[in-house]
């Protein structure tokens, strides 16, 4: 279930954000002045965050889940799945990590959130200068990786769109991964749909 609360785009939609009480079960993220709730995730989506979250060293990289993004000129804080920031970078605490200091971001996407994640947010990380983008898709057995983030506001995109099936490694070259996909499942019968 997801749930979205319309409000113009004003400074007070960021406070009236970060000061919303959210129901237990469910997450809150801002997406270009949008509030969207989202109810608790599939166990196939958890587990495949867990497949992801392994195959990053704790050593080298802060891979931080249910951590929120603050992006430049955006009035969005999204709450993407996974946020990999090199160890040793970006602040020790507070409520937002600077989209500058990202890495890469992972959403992998859910029974709602196709739409979200392959148009608003591949727009709003690419407006943030985020240099690596990863979409996991379990309705459609793929991985989408995007690459060199340009343009402002919503005109901004990736430059570079690499799909890889499930069972396929995805070459993170930026990262020094190669992010093997094949423990990764799929939503038993749900409709696939037409992206990327």
């Amino acid at each position: 279930m997801t749930a979205v609360m319309d409000r113009p785009m004003t400074t007070d939609v960021v406070e009236f954000f970060e000061n919303l009480e959210v129901p237990e079960g469910y997450k809150a993220e801002l997406l270009r002045g949008e509030i969207v709730m989202m109810a608790s995730p599939d166990l196939v989506h958890n587990d495949i965050v867990e497949a992801v979250l392994d195959q990053f060293p704790r050593r080298e990289w802060r891979r931080l889940q249910v951590q929120a993004v603050a992006i430049l000129q955006e009035t969005s804080e999204p709450l993407p799945d996974l946020v990999l920031v090199e160890r040793g970078v970006g602040p020790r605490s507070g409520q937002l990590m600077p989209s500058e200091v990202v890495t890469m971001l992972v959403e992998v996407v859910s029974k709602t959130s196709v739409e979200r994640d392959y148009s608003i947010k591949r727009s709003i990380y690419a407006a943030g200068k985020i240099p690596a983008y990863l979409i996991i898709d379990p309705i459609m057995a793929h991985c989408v990786l995007l690459t060199e983030p340009t343009g402002a506001g919503g005109e901004a995109d990736y430059e570079v769109q690499r799909v890889t099936k499930f069972g396929d490694s995805v070459p993170l070259e930026t990262l020094g991964i190669k992010l093997d996909t094949s423990e990764f499942e799929t939503y038993p019968a749900v409709k696939p749909h037409n992206r990327p």
